[in-house]
């Protein structure tokens, strides 16, 4: 009986509430013009941007200038200069801890004529899954390099086989010798723009704990007595290409990498729409991540990769950037290893094509560092 005495006086406090918010906001439109107000929060919207816009790209030389000591008098003394950033790097993708929870599982996984393998590594909650294939001759007595070939967001690990904008380059590094492991990550905007809000809550990355997935398959997949695990390389188109660029600074392992459709004047690109270039806001908000243009724009995130070789690959009608900005972007990169004496080991292949990976030039840069018959083992 009590309870039905309570349920009217719920719903009479309930409707009174309401009651009073509605008369809240009719009075509050009394109090102020609609048109003022609205002009009133667009202004002060204006002002969070120019605020924001000029700390991200006005000030961001001055800013980085005070956060990088680098020391070229040697690689090593260039490496160990840049510690303090490479920490700060690694606090913007946040990879979190995880642990192998089973053994590496391996079924076979043809993609036409190529016998490639699918495997599966449990983490956890996670797992961490990849296509991985030979070329012919690898073995104990012939340990082979290792390519990781990223696939970018609108596709598969299997798409670097096929033809389009990736040219069968995966296809094209195992003809050359190569062994390529294929990781899959996340496809598609929509998937990744709501992955990306959990992992922000959870103090994490979406691109952290891809790496982290990679990272537990490469320590299982070098163990293998086919693969060489002293030469390894990395090649991602698109988000690959991101994934490239973010990897190579937390993974040592990685021996030199190719950034096809992705390297950019990145505080243009991020923080200054222009009709010259696409921009990712406001659709795909998985692409900003927290602290990235405090110090990290392209050209010093290359000095957490130097002075391994790394080449970079832009189309001139790709429309992820304006060029010349890429080409901007690239001479400051250079610099890096111009300092080190050692300006072979970074170079750009600018190209008249568009968002796609040009495969005999990346194919022979990683033949050249990453082969014995290369420039180095």
């Amino acid at each position: 009986m009590k309870i039905k005495r309570i349920i009217p006086v719920v719903c009479l406090l309930a409707f009174g509430l309401l009651a009073g918010r509605g008369k809240s906001v009719a009075q509050n439109a009394n109090l102020i013009d609609p048109e003022v107000e609205t002009a009133r929060t667009e202004a002060y919207e204006s002002q969070l941007k120019n605020y924001l816009q000029h700390f991200l790209v006005e000030e961001y030389e001055a800013r980085a200038a005070k956060q990088w000591n680098r020391d070229y008098s040697s690689p090593a003394a260039l490496e160990r200069s840049v510690s303090p950033n490479r920490r700060r790097w690694e606090e913007v993708l946040r990879p979190p801890i995880l642990s192998k929870t089973g053994p590496l599982e391996s079924k076979p996984h043809p993609l036409g004529e190529i016998q490639a393998e699918w495997l599966t590594l449990p983490l956890g909650l996670l797992t961490a899954e990849a296509v991985l294939a030979f070329p012919e001759g690898a073995g104990k007595e012939q340990p082979v390099p290792l390519i990781i070939v990223q696939h970018g967001i609108g596709s598969t690990p299997e798409t670097p086989f096929s033809t389009g904008a990736y040219h069968e380059y995966a296809k094209g590094l195992l003809d050359a010798g190569f062994a390529v492991l294929l990781p899959m990550n996340l496809r598609s905007v929509e998937r990744r723009n709501n992955v990306e809000r959990f992992a922000r809550l959870a103090g994490t990355s979406l691109p952290g704990i891809e790496l982290v997935r990679v990272q537990h398959l490469l320590d299982v997949v070098l163990a293998d007595p086919r693969v060489d695990a002293d030469r390894v390389g990395m090649w991602g188109v698109s988000l690959g290409g991101m994934a490239t660029m973010f990897w190579m600074p937390l993974e040592p392992r990685i021996k030199a990498g190719v950034v096809s459709a992705w390297f950019n004047q990145r505080r243009n690109k991020m923080a200054v729409p222009d009709e010259r270039y696409s921009s990712f806001s406001p659709r795909e908000e998985h692409a900003f991540f927290n602290g990235w243009l405090t110090e990290f724009s392209d050209d010093d995130l290359v000095s957490l990769i130097a002075p391994r070789p790394l080449m970079i690959q832009h189309g001139k009608n790709d429309n992820i950037a304006h060029w010349p900005q890429v080409v901007e972007e690239y001479e400051e990169a250079a610099i890096h290893y111009k300092l080190l004496k050692i300006p072979e080991k970074i170079t750009l292949v600018l190209h008249e094509g568009g968002h796609e990976a040009i495969v005999e030039e990346g194919v022979q840069f990683l033949t050249d560092w990453l082969t014995v018959s290369g420039k180095e083992k």
